[in-house]
């Protein structure tokens, strides 16, 4: 006969497993994803030739949540060197943990895997991720990233009839491994050989410009359909202008912020930007029309070739495109332009973001600055022999042991918190200077290009308020010229050559954090900078602790597990549920043994 305490012991075990599922989906919801990173061999200029695929898919595959999941990203490296996998513009909330670069982040070594999982915290909009380390972005690896509003939030919009991802960016026949040996050797990358969407090269608009045989691009939509195009610059250097024949783009968000909506016929995407356009389809469909990605700030005629067009196809097209492209910007006698439209760009005050309030509830303008960062940028230069990018005359080296986990073992010696918050008049030097910045914090950040080429800034962790740009150096009196009800909250700026742009930037989100060109060349030449921000009196609420699969690595090294894997991996569309009935399997296990 059975114990009857041990069958009411089994039937209090079965009734919390039953209950685990709900109690698992009583928190947030969890998003599941395995993303395989490998070589393969594509044609996107019509040259046979190297890129890295996400799930054998170039640009990899989107990653879909929603406001509050919490986002389990299993990554496995199958490339032939070290792999790390960043969120361009997720904020990952007291958790630099999983930022994805290699000053926070030991890296993943081939044939591994690691699992990163972070929540999307009161965040919305489009983003991207892609791999941060060795020039590699260069070669692909890629994809989308959506936080869509949770139902109870609307939208700032009628919902569109579909979502549409175009992912521009300019292109090289060289691999990345060519390429950044180019810059070791003190070499510039010179002109791409064209711009590729969604990883295709450019439909044949003109038979000199472009050879026969390239795959390119095709949208198809339905005739007075409302399309939102979220359309990321994912490219190596190059501003892109980007345009649809005789349709008009709605701005409606960037990186992660509704805009005043208002009409662009063109509108001017940097490198590492993001944006939401509204485009209704209301032409007559007599033949199908250009979508163009076309270079700025260059020589244009020179640089035609380096032209992405793809074809927006209607169900009814009665052909397809043909003739001339629709004619890029025009700024021979209007220097302004370009400037003009950036910071018309400004913040919808009035829509509800993540949350039921409105964003603009934030009164940035009267709030108090606590400290001003002018970050000086010039031409790469000769540094012990080698050619190197610099921010205030520092070029940073990432250090062997990753800033964060070498403040948690208090290994000492891998940085110095003495970046300078003004240009200094010395000899330019590598070093790891990371600032020291303070918690809670409101700090004012200038970026000043006097470089020759436009550039693109990003910092991990943080939204910023751009509440001033301009041509010309910065004084205080630029001060008086500054945004402060409306401006923008975005993730990357540019800064225009011969000019400078004013942020704003509210540190509430504690971790170390990269401020970086995303410039990719300026970027792998040591154009980049960590903020390590520190709350006093941490008592696990502000900072998340180091995630039990932590790698190790540099003055570290012999903590590392001799594992295949670093975490339990799940498979392709798991659910929470999935999760929870593994966490159940386990505990009956550990009942009953």
């Amino acid at each position: 006969m059975a114990d009857p305490g041990l069958s009411r012991f089994c039937l209090f075990c079965l009734v919390h497993i039953a209950l685990l599922p709900s109690l698992c989906f009583a928190a947030d919801p969890y998003v599941f994803y395995d993303l395989h990173v490998s070589y393969l061999t594509a044609s996107p200029l019509g040259v046979p030739q190297q890129v890295i695929a996400v799930n054998e898919r170039f640009p990899g595959p989107v990653i879909n949540s929603t406001t509050n999941n919490n986002v389990v990203v299993n990554v496995w490296n199958d490339l032939d060197e070290d792999l790390l996998m960043t969120w361009s513009g997720i904020q990952m909330r007291r958790n630099s943990w999983q930022d994805g670069v290699l000053g926070t982040n030991c890296p993943i070594h081939p044939k591994k895997n690691w699992t990163y999982q972070f929540q999307v915290k009161d965040q919305i909009g489009s983003f991207f991720y892609f791999p941060s380390l060795k020039f590699q972005r260069a070669s692909g690896g890629f994809g989308p990233f959506i936080i869509n509003n949770r139902n109870i939030i609307p939208i700032p919009f009628a919902q569109p009839d579909g979502d549409i991802i175009i992912m521009i960016g300019d292109w090289y026949t060289r691999s990345h491994k060519a390429l950044r040996s180019a810059l070791d050797a003190g070499q510039d990358l010179g002109m791409p050989d064209g711009v590729i969407i969604n990883g295709k090269g450019p439909y044949r608009y003109n038979t000199t410009l472009v050879p026969d045989g390239i795959e390119y691009e095709t949208i198809h939509v339905d005739p007075g359909k409302t399309y939102r195009l979220r359309v990321h610059n994912v490219g190596i250097s190059t501003s892109l202008n980007f345009r649809i024949q005789n349709h008009f783009l709605i701005l409606a968000e960037t990186e992660g912020h509704y805009t005043v909506q208002q009409n662009f016929t063109d509108v001017d995407i940097h490198v590492g930007q993001s944006y939401s356009f509204l485009v209704t389809m209301d032409q007559n469909a007599s033949s199908d029309y250009y979508i163009v990605a076309s270079a700025r700030f260059v020589n244009e005629s020179l640089w035609q070739r380096v032209t992405g067009v793809a074809v927006l196809h209607y169900s009814n097209s009665k052909g397809p495109a043909t003739g001339p492209l629709p004619d890029p910007p025009n700024d021979t006698y209007d220097k302004s332009r370009p400037l003009n439209q950036a910071v018309s760009i400004r913040q919808n005050v009035s829509a509800s973001g993540a949350r039921p309030n409105p964003q603009g509830s934030f009164h940035y303008g009267s709030i108090n600055v606590t400290e001003t960062y002018v970050i000086k940028i010039v031409p790469p230069v000769q540094i012990n022999g080698t050619l190197r990018a610099t921010l205030n005359g520092i070029s940073f080296v990432n250090p062997n042991t990753p800033i964060r986990l070498a403040d948690q073992y208090k290994v000492k010696g891998e940085y110095k918190l003495d970046f300078p918050s003004r240009p200094l008049n010395r000899t330019p030097r590598i070093d790891r200077s990371v600032i020291n910045a303070t918690y809670k914090g409101f700090i004012e950040v200038i970026f000043q290009n006097n470089d020759t080429v436009m550039q693109s800034f990003h910092v991990d962790g943080y939204s910023f308020f751009v509440i001033g740009m301009d041509f010309g150096d910065w004084t205080e009196e630029s001060r008086n010229r500054y945004n402060k009800w409306d401006a923008i909250s975005r993730c990357t700026t540019q800064v225009f050559p011969g000019g400078w742009t004013a942020v704003l930037v509210s540190l509430d989100n504690v971790g170390t954090w990269n401020i970086r060109a995303e410039n990719l060349d300026r970027w792998y030449l040591g154009q980049e900078t960590y903020m390590k921000i520190v709350n006093p009196e941490e008592n696990g609420e502000t900072e998340m602790a180091a995630p039990e699969n932590v790698l190790y690595c540099g003055a570290l090294q012999q903590l590392s597990k001799d594992l295949t894997n670093s975490a339990v991996s799940l498979p392709r569309g798991s659910s929470k549920l999935s999760f929870c009935l593994l966490v159940a399997f386990y505990a009956m296990i550990t009942l009953f043994s």
